[in-house]
C-alpha cells in the first residue's frame, strides 16, 4: 500500500443529472474518465467509492478497485473517511478526494497536488483556476474560492473563503474552485470527528467546516480548468469539449 491514496466518491442519486456517472463521453462512461486519470497520475493506489452495485462492477470490469460503501452518507468526504477507515485501515498518510465528475482533470494537477501536500505545510490542500467569463462567476454552480495573494501557476496560498453567489467582490483575489481534496491523515480524522456548520450548510459547501474550526486550507492554481458536470447542459458542453 502507498502512503498516498486517491479516493473518488461517486453515486447514481444526483438529483440534478440522475446517473451521472454512466453518462457517456466518446463512448466510455464518466467515472472511467476520472478512473484513468487519477491512474494516470501515478501518486498512488485509486479506489472508488460508491454504494451503487452497477458503478463497482463498472469499475472491476476495467480492472479497477471500488469499494462498496453505505447509502447514506452525508458527505462525499464521510464516504471517503468509510474506504479510509474501514478497507484501507487508516494506514495512508495523505488522502485525496478526487470527484467523479470531473472527466477531463488533468493527471498532472492532481499530481502537483500530491507534491505539495508532501511538504507537509498545511491540513487541506485543494486547486483553483481563472473564470473565463462573467457568465461562469454568476453561476452558482461554480463555486469560488477567495485567497490573500494572487495566484500564479503551480502557486499555492491559504484560503480565506469559499461561496456559491458572487457577493464577496470585496475579497481580493477570487478563483473558480476545483473539486479535489488532499487531506493529511491527522486532518482527515479530525474533520469527520467535527459537527457540521451554518455556513456549510446554508452553502453546502463542506469544506466550510475545515476553515470554521481553523484548519489551514491551501489553494494551488491550475491553468487547465476541469468541467464539473452537474447539469445536462455540462454534458453536452464536456461531450463537445472531449471530441477535439
Amino acid at each position: 500500500m502507498t502512503e498516498n491514496v486517491i479516493i473518488i466518491p461517486t453515486r447514481l442519486e444526483a438529483t440534478r443529472l440522475p446517473n451521472k456517472p454512466l453518462k457517456k463521453i466518446n463512448n466510455k462512461e464518466m467515472i472511467i474518465h476520472v478512473y484513468e486519470a487519477a491512474k494516470k497520475s501515478n501518486v498512488g493506489e485509486v479506489i472508488v467509492a460508491s454504494p451503487n452495485q452497477q458503478i463497482c462492477e463498472l469499475i472491476t470490469s476495467v480492472k479497477g478497485v471500488c469499494v462498496k460503501t453505505k447509502p447514506d452518507h452525508e458527505t462525499g468526504t464521510d464516504r471517503i473517511f468509510e474506504v479510509f477507515d474501514k478497507f484501507l485501515n487508516k494506514k495512508p498518510q495523505i488522502i485525496i478526494n478526487l470527484q467523479g465528475d470531473m472527466p477531463n482533470i488533468n493527471p498532472s494537477a492532481i499530481k502537483m497536488l500530491s507534491d505539495y501536500m508532501n511538504k507537509n505545510v498545511c491540513d487541506i490542500a485543494t486547486l483553483a483556476s481563472q473564470f473565463k467569463n462573467s457568465k461562469e462567476i454568476e453561476n452558482i454552480n461554480n463555486v469560488k474560492v477567495a485567497t490573500n495573494e494572487l495566484l500564479s501557476n503551480n502557486q499555492f496560498d491559504e484560503a480565506t473563503d469559499f461561496f456559491r453567489k458572487n457577493e464577496n467582490t470585496n475579497k481580493r483575489h477570487i478563483y473558480h474552485h476545483i473539486g479535489i481534496y488532499a487531506f493529511t491523515k491527522e486532518a482527515l480524522l479530525r474533520y469527520v470527528s467535527l459537527n457540521r456548520t451554518k455556513n456549510e450548510l446554508d452553502r453546502n459547501l463542506e469544506q466550510l467546516r475545515a476553515l470554521e474550526n481553523n484548519m489551514k486550507i491551501h489553494v494551488g492554481y491550475t491553468p487547465s480548468p476541469p468541467l464539473s458536470v452537474d447539469t445536462e447542459e455540462d454534458l453536452k458542453d464536456i461531450q463537445e469539449l472531449m471530441k477535439k
